[in-house]
């Protein structure tokens, strides 16, 4: 049984946020942003952590490298105690949270990571070895003594990643790191993680891009409304899906027809995602395309739907999150919240 580098226990975070109303005092309201989070990461994996925007992976992150305290609940990482030896369990760190906004723009790249590697006590001679090495292998060479206000977006990401490897942790947190990549920066990235953890590295990756974590992740843990709602490898994860097939459709689709599509027998789920200048995707899970798709069709038909394309596809972690919620990953979770004021929470 492989050892558990992380360990969290009946982990919980609950904020007090201020509501304001005009001519009214402002009213405080309780988010509870983790809820009774218990979850294993085991030496020397890629560990995903997938959910929408607002789903509490951020907050998970956060308190796991004691930038949050939790409210309730507690964590070990490598064998420390999160609450009594924050200082061993930062030593033990690697993070890329903030992404750009994590650096100091009036000061160059070499600057930026001379001065984090001085904040990890990384001994002089070793840092600057350990900056010429990341200098290569992220090919900075070309920007690292500009500074880091002349950066484009993907070359501080890149500066951003450097920090989080300048003092060689065994744990690496990596917040959304290819957000603002370009795609060929995007998958050098994912190529050196994979690499570092050929090197014995653990690393837990977040992401709202189901594919990075296919690729990346020997293991996922999807996330929605601070809950775990599902955990496994992410063949075990689509293999739990009880759908044989998944058809996408894109053209102009309002809203409603998913509720009609959703009422076809054989139909397990339809959700509309990716709205874009007035085209959206529709994925439909169903038990036999074949079978289903003219009546589909027929419901498209009598609803005026303008298609441009349909293609069957194989099963996707985004699926995987469709299933468990009936929503795709590109709602928001925060956004629900302020739609459903009181469903998450109540007043203080």
């Amino acid at each position: 049984m492989p050892r558990a580098i992380i360990k969290v226990q009946n982990m919980s975070k609950t904020f007090i946020s201020k509501e304001r109303k005009r001519f009214l005092r402002p009213e405080k309201r309780k988010i509870q942003a983790l809820k009774n989070i218990n979850l294993d990461i085991y030496d020397g994996e890629i560990f995903g952590l997938l959910g929408p925007n607002g789903a509490g992976k951020t907050t998970l992150i956060k308190c796991l490298t004691t930038l949050l305290i939790p409210t309730e609940g507690t964590a070990w990482v490598n064998g420390f105690n999160l609450q009594k030896e924050e200082n061993l369990v930062r030593a033990s760190l690697g993070c890329m949270l903030m992404g750009e906004r994590g650096l100091y723009w009036k000061l160059t790249g070499r600057e930026n990571l001379e001065y984090f590697g001085a904040l990890y006590h990384v001994p002089k001679e070793k840092r600057k070895e350990r900056i010429t090495y990341l200098a290569d292998l992220l090919n900075m060479r070309e920007f690292l003594d500009r500074t880091v206000e002349t950066y484009s977006s993907g070359q501080k990401m890149i500066t951003a990643f450097a920090k989080s490897l300048v003092n060689d942790a065994p744990i690496l947190f990596l917040d959304e790191p290819t957000v603002t990549m370009d795609v060929h920066a995007a998958r050098e990235l994912r190529r050196i993680v994979k690499e570092l953890n050929r090197e014995g590295h653990t690393i837990i990756y977040t992401t709202h891009q189901m594919f990075e974590a296919d690729e990346l992740c020997q293991r996922v843990a999807i996330i929605d409304r601070g809950e775990i709602i599902a955990l496994g490898t992410p063949a075990e994860l689509k293999k739990s899906l009880r759908v044989q097939d998944v058809i996408n459709l894109g053209g102009v689709i309002p809203k409603g027809v998913a509720e009609k599509i959703r009422a076809i027998p054989g139909v397990r789920e339809a959700v509309i995602k990716d709205v874009k200048a007035g085209m959206s995707t529709l994925s439909v899970m169903c038990d036999n395309s074949r079978k289903i798709l003219p009546k589909i069709m027929e419901v498209l038909l009598e609803n005026d739907v303008q298609i441009e394309y349909i293609k069957p596809q194989d099963v996707t972690l985004e699926d995987v999150f469709i299933a468990e919620t009936g929503r795709a990953l590109s709602v928001d979770t925060s956004e629900l919240s302020k739609e459903k004021k009181g469903e998450a929470g109540g007043k203080v």
